[in-house]
């Protein structure tokens, strides 16, 4: 059976215009908080390097659990950027935000750091296997970068219920949870330092 250089043609239009019609995945991202009541000021500078994550949450896809070991991205979904990087912005912007303390940023900013955040995105989920809820957990270490000494540990946890359906519910209630543990890493930080 030969196919002629119509037919041929034909398939590949029919291929390539297959490719265009594709409906693109909604996109979304994080907010950093505004508001976070922190007691405590500082003339520190802080720097806020990229978190690190394994590689199903250093990504811009966004991740479901259906069961303890079984990971599912979010259908015609994508976050703006990778994981690791906007968690990163948004810190960095809640930490300006309250207006406490003497300078943040990220390398390459030239700041002259006395603490550095090291943090681990552990989890940054939503988890189906019961009622959906958004589940995140963050390891950070307050690193006095002048010494080189860690100042203190911790695992902030975060859990949110998804309200509502669809895929916007689901990075609502990622959102809420991420707003809260900001929120504690803020204060947290601000009280250590």
């Amino acid at each position: 059976m030969t196919v002629t250089k119509t037919a041929a043609m034909a398939m590949l239009a029919g291929v390539l215009l297959a490719g265009c019609t594709s409906v693109p995945p909604d996109t979304f991202e994080l907010s950093s908080p505004a508001n976070v009541a922190v007691r405590g000021a500082t003339r520190a500078q802080i720097l806020i390097p990229e978190p690190t994550a394994i590689k199903t949450i250093d990504t811009d896809k966004i991740v479901i659990k259906t069961a303890p070991y079984a990971v599912q991205y979010l259908a015609k979904s994508q976050w703006s950027d990778r994981l690791p990087r906007m968690v990163q912005l948004r810190l960095l912007q809640a930490f300006e935000n309250t207006g406490r303390i003497g300078a943040v940023g990220v390398p390459g900013q030239g700041l002259a750091i006395d603490y550095q955040l090291i943090m681990e995105i552990r989890r940054f989920e939503i988890d189906t296997a019961g009622a959906a809820t958004a589940r995140i957990d963050i390891s950070v270490k307050a690193l006095n970068d002048r010494n080189g000494t860690v100042r203190q540990t911790r695992v902030f946890s975060a859990a949110a219920p998804v309200t509502g359906s669809g895929n916007g519910a689901y990075v609502a209630a990622l959102n809420r949870a991420f707003d809260e543990i900001t929120g504690e890493i803020v204060t947290w930080t601000l009280g250590l330092i």
